[in-house]
């Protein structure tokens, strides 16, 4: 069986995911991987075929996505012939974690599109909702990588075809341990606005890392270097709590190892703050923005944080078996075994 496994490059997430997901559908054929964005800052331990530019949301540097380069770095014409071109006929089988480029070639070609992705859980009627609802978010969610059939994960199981986060391997092997300091990730704050609010906190050591860094700098109790895998996971596995973006699976992995987890959902990003609101029944705290009104809420949680030891099963190879018996047949399922 040809596989094609279509991954969204816009953050670093879906691209941890794969890094699982990946070999799980190795075993039942060949697999192909697409990656369209331009946005991630994690290199893909596995061969890529095929890497579009597709379409992606620039992160700003005060808290949102920049609108104004989101627009400028749009190469309409070019997402529209990649959509055309795209061989997804190819294949027997297209897996897709939100990206648009195989999505709308299926949907144009009348192919079956499967969705492995948090996208897809996030518009669960049960999954959590901020108060608010952002109807141009909800249209980007449900539009912006159409598919056939649906397999979700979210931080709890909402429903049938909803399970709980692929936990990459590299965490589940890191031995969790608390040396005093605080992993933050914010790709949507530039470098001066997290020192000017972070040295704030001079009791707190900031360990960042940071989108928008070059050159490592450490001020005081603020240390920021520039973005890499090992370094980061070994920085949270290691940390009292994690400071990030409500994105899905920083915050997921944050739980799993028993931190303190405080999200701050980007502006104007309607997925992240449904992720804000499903970490806050987990028990993460949440602020809304990196401003000096929120400085009492972040205080009381260096203080008073709950460290969230949540137990995530490794279920990456029964979702995948499920999704495969379910969309290609127990023939293919049992053809897993001979490989």
């Amino acid at each position: 069986m040809k596989i094609l496994f279509a991954i969204q490059g816009t953050g670093n997430g879906h691209l941890s995911r794969a890094r699982d997901v990946y070999p799980e559908l190795a075993k039942y054929g060949d697999v192909d991987v697409l990656i369209s964005g331009i946005q991630a800052d994690v290199t893909a331990p596995f061969p890529v075929k095929y890497k579009m530019y597709g379409m992606s949301f620039i992160f700003g540097k005060r808290g949102g996505v920049d609108i104004l380069q989101t627009a400028k770095k749009l190469k309409l014409f070019r997402l529209l012939k990649d959509i055309r071109e795209c061989p997804v006929e190819q294949y027997d089988l297209v897996v897709n974690d939100f990206e648009p480029v195989t999505a709308w070639a299926c949907k144009r070609k009348k192919i079956p599109c499967v969705s492995l992705s948090h996208q897809c859980a996030v518009l669960h009627p049960s999954a959590p909702k901020p108060p608010s609802t952002d109807p141009m978010g909800l249209v980007v969610l449900k539009y912006y990588a159409p598919v056939t059939a649906q397999y979700g994960f979210h931080f709890q199981s909402y429903g049938e075809n909803i399970f709980t986060p692929v936990i990459r391997k590299e965490i589940r092997n890191m031995k969790s341990v608390d040396n005093g300091h605080y992993t933050v990730y914010l790709p949507a704050y530039d470098d001066e606005k997290l020192l000017k609010h972070l040295s704030a906190f001079p009791d707190a050591r900031w360990e960042v890392f940071s989108k928008h860094n070059t050159t490592p700098i450490t001020l005081g109790n603020i240390s920021i270097r520039k973005i890499d895998n090992r370094e980061f996971i070994e920085s949270m596995a290691s940390s009292t709590g994690v400071l990030c973006g409500a994105g899905f699976e920083g915050p997921a992995e944050a739980m799993f190892l028993g931190k303190k987890v405080l999200v701050i959902p980007m502006l104007a990003q309607y997925e992240q703050h449904c992720n804000a609101a499903g970490a806050a029944t987990m028990g993460a705290t949440v602020v809304n923005t990196l401003e000096e009104k929120n400085y009492p809420t972040i205080r009381k949680w260096l203080d008073e944080g709950k460290h969230l030891n949540t137990i995530y099963p490794d279920i990456t190879a029964a979702v995948i078996a499920k999704m495969i018996g379910e969309q290609c047949g127990e023939k293919q399922k049992k053809s897993a075994h001979l490989r």
